[in-house]
């Protein structure tokens, strides 16, 4: 009971949008554009020191309007903020390895291509990483003291972002926790890999697969958070049902935050309406978070909703790229079926913690999806002290995005840079690269790096391990491009085919 009290507290926690959000999206979709043009501005390492730098205003970009800064030029579809892609590469081709945009006046941000950049970035972001995001989940949730204690890990800066982080990531950090939960993945794992096969048989697939993907990373989320199973991959689920619930509530919330950051934030000054909705051997995360003495019940509470907010989405969009991509180069499938049937000599082999750490080459296809295709952009960071970025001196505050998903696109950095290559992640591979460390960071880095890695990378891992033991994976369809929504999510409905494997 207290379980299903905490997840209907999570869920009301995530859906608040409708009636928040004023205004329609401004933007529309550009054509694709493949990201493999060497800048003309791009330079040579430029040491970051005050010493000589200049000065802020000099930096390159779009030339704001008064009142309005540059936000028309997403109004008249210049840029896209469907699009972050696209637009962040035309910048860069535009005005190079760092640019300055005012996107309203008053608030800088600064766009950092160069990974030297990005590295630096890290260096002076300080204890406590700042960043601009989740706002409106932020307000709404301070309006709202009797359920919350602050905006949660998502939104909160400073002490009191740090006192949460300490406190959540303990147990997240210690890979036997992490580790637990490998038998209870693998099943529901194999249990989702029977569906698509009864599914193939009897010609009732569904019209996108992204959907199937958010239920059985629900159906993941709901055993390491409640540690029950919440009934996503049940047949025939409807809109009245937990799981449709909050899988519908954590995609509306994270469509809506990037326009909700970016916007004229009116909600912020005058009141929107909002809708009422109907209500092991070692301790699981949320025995752990419940009994902590750092935490109380209305610091769980956030917690569960933000694993939720960022766990479905996430992870269904992340594997939907990573399928894609070995779809569409079958050599490579071919090369993780073979690996993997190794250690699973049937389909229904179980999958241990020695196993998936002897996965080597299909951890390097889920690197290189991560290279072609990123959660985000990049990260957002708020500056706290004066620095200097390309020999350009940077004031306090300014906003600073890492362009990482354009720089991981272009052949300054990487060779055959739209072609999928996991050999380009194995050491002693003739594919082999040394790569700057700072170009593919899929989960941030720092003491504000995703919280969950090890815990999403786990789960990654076996549902690919388990989907390409059991199936062939085609794709027939035009390229994926991507929708940003503060992540990036897939731009059309997914249409795989899956072939059962004659030896499964």
């Amino acid at each position: 009971m207290f379980v299903k009290r905490l997840c209907r507290s999570a869920f009301l926690s995530i859906k608040f949008w409708d009636g928040l959000c004023v205004g329609k999206q401004v933007g529309r979709e550009f054509s694709h554009t493949t990201c493999t043009q060497t800048c003309k501005h791009q330079s040579s390492p430029i040491a970051n020191t005050e010493k000589d730098a200049r000065v802020f205003s000099s930096i390159p970009g779009p030339k704001p309007l008064p009142l309005v800064g540059n936000i028309w030029r997403y109004a008249i579809g210049q840029y896209s903020f469907d699009q972050l892609h696209t637009s962040g590469l035309k910048k860069y081709q535009q005005f190079g390895s760092i640019v300055r945009e005012e996107i309203l006046p008053g608030v800088n941000l600064l766009l950092l291509y160069r990974p030297e950049d990005i590295e630096h970035m890290y260096q002076v972001e300080g204890r406590y990483p700042s960043r601009r995001s989740h706002t409106a989940l932020e307000f709404y949730r301070l309006q709202r003291p009797h359920i919350y204690n602050n905006g949660g890990l998502l939104p909160t800066n400073g002490p009191e972002w740090h006192r949460l982080r300490q406190a959540l990531q303990r147990p997240l950090n210690m890979p036997e926790n992490i580790r637990q939960y490998i038998p209870g993945i693998d099943t529901i794992a194999h249990e989702f890999a029977g569906l698509i096969s009864a599914s193939v048989k009897t010609a009732k697939t569904s019209p996108d697969f992204l959907e199937d993907l958010s239920k059985v990373f629900l159906e993941f989320l709901g055993l390491v958070t409640f540690d029950t199973r919440l009934g996503s991959l049940e047949k025939n689920l409807t809109t009245d049902s937990c799981p449709y619930k909050l899988i519908k509530a954590a995609g509306d919330t994270n469509n809506e935050i990037l326009r909700t950051d970016n916007g004229l934030q009116l909600w912020r000054k005058w009141k929107t309406p909002s809708k009422n909705f109907a209500a092991g051997s070692q301790k699981t995360l949320l025995e752990v978070y419940l009994t902590s003495k750092d935490l109380d019940v209305k610091d769980v509470v956030t917690m569960v909703a933000d694993m939720l907010l960022a766990g479905i989405d996430t992870s269904s969009y992340t594997m939907s790229f990573i399928l894609y991509h070995l779809a569409k180069n079958p050599l490579s499938q071919e090369k993780i079926y073979l690996e993997v049937k190794q250690f699973l000599p049937k389909s229904n082999s179980v999958i241990t913690s020695d196993i998936l750490a002897q996965l080597k080459y299909l951890k390097a296809a889920v690197k290189e999806s991560f290279r072609l295709n990123p959660i985000s952009i990049g990260v957002g960071r708020i500056l706290p002290e004066d620095a200097s970025f390309s020999g350009y001196h940077c004031p306090k505050n300014t906003i600073l995005v890492s362009q990482n998903q354009v720089s991981c696109r272009l052949k300054y950095y990487f060779k055959k840079p739209l072609q999928f290559i996991p050999e380009r992640w194995i050491k002693g591979d003739p594919a082999y690269e040394k790569v700057h460390p700072y170009l593919v960071l899929p989960f941030g880095h720092g003491p504000r790096a995703c919280i969950a890695r090890r815990l999403a990378e786990q789960n990654l891992y076996i549902l690919l391990a388990r989907l390409v033991r059991q199936f062939r994976i085609e794709w027939h369809g035009a390229e994926l491009d991507v929708r940003s929504k503060l992540i990036n999510r897939p731009a059309v409905p997914l249409k795989f085919n899956f072939i059962e494997r004659t030896d499964s």
